[in-house]
């Protein structure tokens, strides 16, 4: 909410928001008391809704959270960072979505001034080598592009939105992770000899040491489905995939990261994250529940 301000007796102040035109409210008060005058109060109501930065947001699942934020702008102002002007096209070209480079800070300020929370949704992302046969057997081989490695993306990108966005005063990070960052020989790591749950790990070590309050969400597998249609499982320490569920859909993990900006429940928290089968459980709706089981900062 804005800071009251003491009206002098001959002078009256008019709220104001910058780039934004909002409702006004006018009050007069009673002729006889001369020490007040008529003046100009912004609708409260919309001064009550936090800026959010999805960066990611041209990903599968960054996307889901930009347009779940835009969704809901009586609560949210949303903002994207993408890598590419086609990267911004293809999720809806509005000037709410900047372009920048995770890897150099600079080009991250725009984006993260003036926010309130930060999500992270970015990640390295491995490529099939070409020629790759199925019908001859074997397995694929995985590359990552030039300047697009786990180091570089994962741990020094991610380093970088946490201390842009430290210096700019943001009031809560959600960093979107993996399961499987307790195992150095998890297969992912082979992929492209990346390392990259180990530079993940890496990042949200470097969070968690940051003084910001922060939600680390680790996924379990991804999937295209649709949300809020089953019951949400937490755990910690990768002890989800040793279990049937260890699958998550995207929308879900879209759902969680918006809903750990609603509740204090969720901060200085980190999680597994899966889902029961579709039909068996409950749906989850109870967020603030759901976080409450969380008990692991790390």
């Amino acid at each position: 909410m804005a800071a009251l301000t003491r009206v002098s007796p001959y002078q009256c102040h008019k709220l104001s928001l910058v780039n934004q035109r909002l409702p006004e409210l006018f009050v007069s008060f009673p002729k006889k008391n001369k020490k007040f005058c008529r003046f100009s109060v912004l609708a409260m109501a919309d001064l009550n809704t936090s800026t959010v930065l999805v960066t990611g947001a041209g990903g599968r699942t960054g996307s889901i959270v930009y347009k779940k934020l835009k969704e809901r702008s009586a609560n949210y102002t949303a903002r994207g960072l993408v890598r590419t002007e086609e990267s911004k096209q293809k999720i809806g070209g509005a000037d709410d979505v900047y372009i920048g480079d995770i890897r150099n800070t600079e080009s991250l300020v725009p984006a993260i001034q003036g926010i309130d929370a930060l999500v992270i949704l970015t990640s390295a992302v491995p490529k099939m080598k070409p020629g790759f046969d199925p019908t001859k057997g074997g397995r694929p081989e995985f590359y990552f592009e030039d300047g697009a490695n786990p180091e570089q993306v994962d741990w020094i990108g991610q380093k970088n939105q946490i201390d842009a966005a430290k210096a700019a005063g943001v009031k809560q990070i959600v960093l979107v992770g993996s399961m499987g960052g307790t195992n150095p020989n998890h297969p992912l790591n082979s992929l492209g000899n990346g390392n990259i749950l180990i530079w993940k790990r890496k990042a949200e070590q470097y969070l968690a040491d940051s003084g910001i309050p922060y939600t680390i969400i680790r996924a379990g597998g991804l999937q295209d489905k649709e949300g809020g249609i089953r019951e949400l499982l937490v755990g910690k320490d990768d002890e989800l995939l040793e279990t049937e569920t260890k699958t998550v859909a995207r929308a879900d993990v879209a759902e969680v990261c918006i809903q750990a900006l609603q509740y204090e429940e969720a901060k200085f928290k980190a999680f597994d994250l899966a889902s029961k089968p579709e039909g068996t459980g409950t749906p989850t709706k109870d967020f603030k529940t759901l976080f409450e089981q969380i008990a692991t900062h790390f």
